[in-house]
């Protein structure tokens, strides 16, 4: 199974991904990446932070993008090229964060496809905002 090739995407065309923040994920995430800054897995250090409690890895936000990429849009065979993040606003362990994307531009003569990609909350808060570029399956 393959995923879209350049000429099944439309210019416009997006594709979503929504999943619920829990601890498990932090807490895992902090584990295969290393990552243990005690803003993620430590509450009491948290608390006196600029955010007033424990947040999620940007990059765990992040990830919900190539989740997308890997299977939705352009699906299964994308290559991942270049990722631009800005983070803008926390994420908290039980929020719900949905990732988009959407195609921008294709560069046809290159196989690659220039995608915009955000996630927001469940208050439709706008989390993260970057742009993507990828290289979309070709035909078998």
């Amino acid at each position: 199974m393959i995923g879209k090739t350049m000429d099944e995407i439309a210019l416009g065309e997006t594709a979503e991904f929504a999943k619920t923040v829990s601890e498990t994920d932090v807490y895992l995430y902090a584990g295969i990446t290393g990552d243990l800054n005690p803003a993620h897995v430590n509450e009491a250090y948290a608390a006196d932070t600029f955010f007033k409690g424990r947040i999620a890895h940007g990059m765990l936000t992040a990830g919900f993008i190539s989740a997308i990429l890997g299977t939705r849009l352009p699906g299964p065979g994308t290559i991942y090229i270049r990722q631009e993040l800005n983070f803008l606003a926390p994420v908290r362990m039980g929020d719900t964060i949905t990732a988009r994307v959407e195609v921008m531009e294709k560069i046809t003569e290159k196989n690659r496809l220039r995608l915009r990609t955000t996630c927001t909350n469940q208050a439709g808060k706008t989390v993260l905002d970057g742009e993507a570029v990828v290289m979309p399956p070709k035909k078998a």
